[in-house]
């Protein structure tokens, strides 16, 4: 019998396991894992940014945890040799709407807590010769790191204070018992008094396997990334993102400085078949016939129509995708993306279509899910695992 048991190893998963087991240092604490290592899906696909909080509504768990995460995870970093760089961030404006809305953004900014520096036309130029805009806002705060790194920091703090992963464990059920639960596995059945599951794309299933009767699904969505050739690794000085559009979850394709010295330029934001699937082409039954069943979904495509497309166009277009980029870095050419691997999204969806744009976490008596975590996540990755670890020990407290 284990006190807690946690599934999967994302950054999600590793940060809750770490700091439960700091929190309870004599428990037995087991992380389950179906793959064969730690951030093989969302974390280790993403584009490595230490966000730092300025899209997200003012008091919601995103802005909140996002603003506390990016200063812990550059603490973590250092604590640990992870090499990390806080570069800044440019949100560069192309046309008269985004100017507009640039304004929006700042005032959102703001009230986050952080100071953005505005710059005008020329202002942006001095800074990056290779952008061209009508005016940008500057963030400081915003670095990068390899999250693979950081979840192999995080493994490690996790087994030298006692836990243990095990990897390729594939969770296939629950069963819920006043005293404890049991969790079904591939390889047999473990029992615990507790269980956390942070399984991104998978988040929903496993909640409906806990028993919970939720109203959403999860659909995932492509993120195709190119990397720049190496002749182009000095393009820029800091990270180059567009005005996003407010009415989608989704930054825009950006142009990312990575820690390993390169550049990527993405991602776009394609609808995807297969909650796993990283190809343009890729397909799982069982994922599509789980969104063709689900109002939500059409709902979600109707509603986001002309955007739907825009995606698809760029998904299977390097032209178009080009044409993302050339707005606020003309001199990018075909011949500069090279090949990149592309990234899942997991987004939470209503059955009335609406996204699901927080965080957010559900329970049973002795289960806790995180169902929907995208992006910042892995910034606020160790907020979300301390708040995870308050609220199962608050739980605990009010059973005994």
């Amino acid at each position: 019998m284990f006190d807690f048991c946690i599934i999967g190893a994302g950054i999600v998963g590793l940060s809750t396991a770490m700091q439960l087991q700091q929190r309870f240092q004599h428990a037995s604490i087991v992380l389950l894992e179906k793959e064969s290592a730690p951030a093989l899906h969302q974390t280790g696909r993403n584009s490595g940014v230490i966000h730092a909080g300025v899209y997200y509504a003012p008091g919601s768990l995103k802005a909140r945890f996002c603003r506390e995460g990016s200063a812990r995870t550059m603490a973590f970093c250092r604590e640990n040799s992870i090499p990390y760089e806080q570069c800044g961030k440019l949100i560069v404006a192309t046309s008269s709407p985004e100017l507009a809305r640039l304004g929006d953004l700042e005032t959102r900014a703001r009230a986050n807590g952080l100071e953005p520096i505005r710059l005008d036309g020329e202002q942006l130029a001095e800074r990056e010769p290779d952008i061209t805009g009508l005016g940008a806002l500057l963030f400081r705060e915003t670095g990068i790191v390899d999250y693979g790194a950081v979840c192999r920091g995080m493994a490690s703090r996790f087994i030298t204070a006692g836990g243990e992963i095990r990897f390729g464990a594939v969770c296939t059920g629950f069963k819920e018992h006043p005293g404890e639960v049991e969790i079904h596995t591939d390889g047999g059945t473990l029992h615990a008094r507790s269980v956390i599951t942070c399984a991104g794309v998978q988040s929903d299933r496993m909640a409906r396997l806990a028993g919970l009767d939720i109203d959403f699904r999860i659909v995932p969505f492509r993120g195709d990334y190119f990397r720049l050739r190496s002749e182009r690794n000095a393009i820029i000085r800091h990270l180059i993102y567009p005005v996003p559009d407010p009415a989608l979850p989704f930054l825009g394709v950006h142009l990312t400085r990575m820690i390993g010295g390169y550049v990527t330029v993405g991602p776009n934001a394609a609808l995807s078949f297969a909650r796993e699937g990283y190809g343009r082409l890729s397909l799982n039954v069982v994922d599509s016939i789980d969104l063709a069943t689900f109002p939500g979904f059409w709902r979600t495509i109707w509603n986001n129509r002309a955007s739907a497309v825009d995606e698809l166009h760029s998904a299977f277009s390097r032209r178009r995708y080009l044409a993302l980029c050339q707005k606020y870095c003309p001199s990018l050419t075909l011949e500069d993306l090279e090949p990149h691997p592309s990234g899942i999204r997991a987004q939470a969806v209503k059955a009335d279509g609406t996204l699901i744009h927080d965080f957010l976490i559900v329970q049973t008596p002795r289960t806790t899910h995180v169902c929907n975590a995208p992006s910042p996540a892995a910034t606020a990755a160790l907020p979300i695992g301390a708040h995870i670890v308050d609220t199962v020990a608050e739980k605990l407290e009010g059973s005994r």
